[in-house]
């Protein structure tokens, strides 16, 4: 029977090879029907084992369970950083010493008034701007029938721009400064101690915190207005 057995023989299982190649009783057989006899069983078992490993059910693989994807947390857009002011930074007024002021050598004496009251110089310099810059400053004015007067007046000569730094700086800047008419400025202030014409009234001053800002950004370059903690200041304010 074992000598009949084909390696090639699908109709056989692998129970039934592996019982019949157990089976020892081929060992009296001559030698090389014994070898036949052990290469078919070599050969044998092998296609069987394979045909039978084929004919079994596959396994099914468990397919991976798809993760949801995470959502990703959008990132809130950063803020635009404010530049804050400086803490020894206050209000600040445009102040300017006309052409008839610096003739007359009062730069010395208005500067000294509003140090004396405790404010701050944070910028001036002595510059003869030209028409069409002066024209820029006094725009609200240029319907004024006295227009090109003052224009041509203001032009005739160096002015001294300044910057003063302060709590209510352009409100009491204003004060200092006295009327508009020389002749309803009181004693104490500028133009009631030093001027009489209208025409030659010694000084400028910002009549608001817009105005100032605006007179400021034209008259000095950005980084020309300084800021820094006077030593004073702890004997001015609380």
């Amino acid at each position: 029977m074992l000598l009949n057995l084909r390696p090639d023989d699908s109709s056989k299982s692998k129970d039934f090879y592996d019982k019949v190649w157990n089976v020892e009783d081929y060992k009296h057989l001559p030698a090389p029907e014994v070898k036949q006899i052990e290469e078919k069983k070599e050969g044998g078992i092998g296609e069987a084992k394979k045909e039978f490993a084929s004919k079994q059910p596959a396994k099914k693989e468990k397919a991976p369970k798809e993760k949801a994807p995470k959502e990703k947390k959008e990132k809130a857009a950063p803020k635009d950083k404010v530049a804050k002011p400086a803490s020894n930074e206050k209000e600040q007024t445009f102040i300017m010493i006309k052409p008839d002021g610096v003739q007359r050598g009062l730069i010395g004496k208005i500067i000294q008034r509003f140090e004396k009251r405790g404010f701050k110089l944070s910028a001036l310099k002595v510059c003869a701007p030209g028409k069409a810059h002066l024209e820029e400053h006094y725009a609200d004015l240029s319907k004024k029938a006295f227009f090109p007067g003052l224009i041509e007046y203001m032009s005739s000569g160096p002015v001294c721009a300044m910057v003063w730094s302060g709590d209510h700086s352009v409100a009491i800047g204003r004060k200092m400064l006295g009327a508009t008419k020389p002749q309803d400025s009181a004693p104490g202030t500028i133009r009631g101690d030093f001027c009489i014409d209208v025409g030659r009234n010694i000084c400028h001053g910002s009549d608001s915190v817009e105005s100032a800002q605006k007179e400021i950004k034209l008259w000095f370059k950005e980084g020309e207005v300084t800021s820094y903690k006077h030593h004073s200041q702890g004997w001015v304010y609380e």
